[in-house]
């Protein structure tokens, strides 16, 4: 085999019965010039993964197993501590088991970071999700610190935003209607990135460490990535790097919400507790200015919710949001039992 330059890991974590996405993946990464190893991890996956794997024959492709579920925190800070112990590769790719990159993403990656004049351990790149609509969004101009990262807000409400987010979706709508489409950019500034397409050197692996394994489910991703910012990094996203999601069998009915609903109430289950659990702590820690304004929206957003749980009778799906703001407020992350989502 020819000496491969710029080596590049992919590591995926897969669970379920999911072969038939993780088979797509694999095959394509092993056609890219610059993968030098496959990591997929199994995080409580229902077959035989290591079977599968065998079939392939192809020795770039490792497995990670789990003895049980870790959830993404865990299954992403498994194979990146073993990418980054055990593998000579140059770069780390993150992607999820259904992220199939288009044939030119790798090195749309490796040729804007060479662009890009940073060290190793401060420069971080994403692919464009192209079912993301946000992605598109910041990909034609949209500034992502206008979505992300917003002072003292509550799950995203912020008092001091309601004449703002009104008149933002006036002016979309605008543009939408409007024939004039902004040309895409080159590259975008992030905050933070999901797993899937975040692109990172090993040094910068030593610096950031691994994910946060208490999270368990969700914004586990945002947590890891803003260490890049939080620590005066810089993360682009490169929409010339593009990775498709392929996974048309979770057919999702879109959620409607109406004058008195809340997606907190409707949909409350075990994954909107660790949603709110994990996202009250998170941005707490990296949002929180004044405590002042954190409070008002607070109260704000919880009378309205409690307001709308006595209307839809859904008092003790309240309660357990409540439960769950409360764990967030104070720090006490790691799996939960089912008595926070019964």
């Amino acid at each position: 085999m020819p000496k491969i330059e710029n080596k590049t890991c992919a590591i995926t974590v897969t669970y379920g019965n999911r072969w038939h996405l993780v088979n797509q993946i694999i095959n394509r990464l092993l056609r890219l010039d610059h993968i030098s190893n496959i990591v997929v991890v199994n995080n409580g996956s229902g077959y035989n993964v290591k079977e599968k794997l065998n079939e392939l024959n192809d020795d770039r492709v490792i497995l990670v197993d789990c003895e049980e579920n870790l959830g993404s925190a865990g299954g992403y800070n498994r194979g990146i501590a073993y990418a980054h112990q055990n593998t000579d590769a140059d770069f780390f790719w993150l992607l999820d088991d259904d992220n199939l990159p288009e044939e030119d993403a790798l090195a749309a990656l490796l040729n804007s970071r060479s662009e890009i004049n940073m060290p190793n351990d401060q420069l971080a790149l994403l692919s464009l999700r192209t079912d993301r609509e946000l992605d598109h969004k910041f990909a034609h101009g949209a500034d992502p610190y206008k979505y992300y990262l917003i002072p003292d807000d509550f799950l995203g409400f912020s008092f001091l935003r309601i004449g703002r987010n009104k008149l933002m979706k006036l002016v979309q709508k605008r543009k939408q209607q409007s024939t004039v489409v902004n040309q895409m950019l080159d590259k975008v500034k992030m905050p933070y990135a999901p797993y899937g397409g975040f692109f990172f050197h090993r040094e910068m692996a030593d610096k950031i460490g691994y994910p946060d394994e208490r999270f368990y489910l969700y914004v586990d991703d945002e947590e890891y990535t803003y260490r890049v910012t939080g620590n005066g990094g810089s993360i682009w996203l490169i929409p010339a790097s593009k990775i498709n999601d392929i996974d048309t069998t979770d057919v999702r009915v879109e959620y409607k919400l109406s004058q008195f609903s809340s997606k907190y109430l409707d949909l409350w289950n075990f994954r909107m507790y660790y949603r709110v659990r994990n996202s009250i702590y998170f941005h707490k820690k990296t949002t929180l200015k004044n405590p002042v304004i954190f409070n008002i929206n607070k109260m704000l957003f919880l009378g309205k919710l409690k307001a709308l749980s006595i209307i839809s009778s859904k008092q003790k799906e309240y309660s357990e949001f409540v439960a769950a703001v409360t764990d967030g407020l104070q720090g006490k992350l790691g799996k939960a039992t089912w008595k926070n989502f019964k």
